[in-house]
């Protein structure tokens, strides 16, 4: 990970001696003075993933995420024989190291909301109502990629894991708004449609093979969905999040927002209370199972670290 860092000058000096004695810590700048808003000196350095949560909660008690300024940025490739030296000083795997503070930004980033959120889900559970009405699998799996609202359930979870009552009640707020906009507004377009003759009640009752399963939940419905948010937290954690792309095209939050609008609309009560039950297992399990994965990567990194720490490894900064 590339730090940047403005430190106050009464400081500078304490937090670049630290930097430098730390193995972990390679390719460290100082530019004097440089910093104006806020003032100070502008240090850059590159730091293992296993060490950043280390660094970054030193920095913290140095006050200087209230009196400096802390960025953090992936670093894609480091070849540098250096850069090896620091990997190999600090302990662990870099995929196995959480950064917290990064995984909490994200996540307030994400429970902020904006309009091309409300925009991306609306056009997700759009799509998913076509595909309900033509029984296309393909568009289901479209529907799905679109669909932004995971985001949304990792800063749930992390909200939850981390007993921040804010974080929590934001993205649980964004969740039922995004979700009940998006359905009203399907439901709009489905009225519209049946209006000139494009769609009726019976293409939504209709045998569908390929759609069915999405008002039809089961027990394979909440497994899917925990897995899927175990997989999602870890890759958000991990820094993978091309990984993401396949959580979203196996969960059926959308296309059970797109099922609800249209059974809704067109009025097919029968499958209302299907396609409600099939959102609410999905998002229900991918946010338990999401906390359940906080818990465990905490657990699991914390007792890894003591057994090195009994052997003598360089843990803390």
């Amino acid at each position: 990970m590339h730090l940047r860092l403005i430190v106050p000058s009464d400081r500078s000096e304490r937090v670049l001696n630290t930097l430098v004695a730390d193995p972990r810590v390679t390719s460290i700048v100082r530019l004097p003075g440089a910093a104006r808003r806020p003032e100070g000196d502008v240090i850059e350095c590159d730091v293992t993933r296993e060490a950043t949560s280390d660094i970054l909660s030193w920095l913290k008690k140095q006050d200087l995420y209230d009196d400096g300024a802390v960025a953090l940025a992936s670093v894609d490739a480091a070849p540098s024989r250096n850069a090896q030296a620091a990997e190999k000083a600090a302990p662990g795997a870099p995929d196995d190291a959480v950064i917290w503070d990064a995984v909490v930004d994200q996540a307030y980033n994400e429970a902020g909301g904006s309009w091309v959120y409300y925009a991306f889900l609306t056009l997700a559970t759009m799509i998913a109502s076509v595909a309900v009405i033509t029984d296309s699998a393909i568009l289901v799996v479209g529907a799905m990629v679109v669909g932004p609202e995971f985001g949304v359930v990792a800063a749930l979870a992390v909200g939850l894991f981390l007993r921040k009552g804010g974080l929590t009640r934001r993205s649980l707020a964004l969740l039922v708004k995004g979700f009940a906009l998006a359905i009203a507004l399907t439901a709009v377009a489905a009225l519209l449609a049946r209006a000139v003759g494009w769609v009726d009640v019976s293409d939504v009752t209709a045998a569908r093979p390929l759609t069915g399963f999405i008002w039809r939940p089961d027990k394979w419905s909440a497994v899917v969905a925990v897995l899927a948010g175990c997989a999602g937290v870890l890759s958000q954690t991990a820094g993978r999040g091309n990984a993401l792309v396949g959580v979203f095209i196996s969960v059926t939050t959308v296309p059970a927002a797109g099922d609800l609008a249209l059974s809704v609309a067109l009025w097919a009560p029968h499958q209302i209370g299907g396609s409600a039950a099939q959102l609410g297992i999905n998002l229900a399990g991918m946010t338990a199972a999401g906390v359940v994965t906080l818990l465990l990567q905490r657990l699991i990194w914390r007792s890894y670290l003591k057994v090195k720490r009994r052997t003598g490894a360089r843990v803390e900064a």
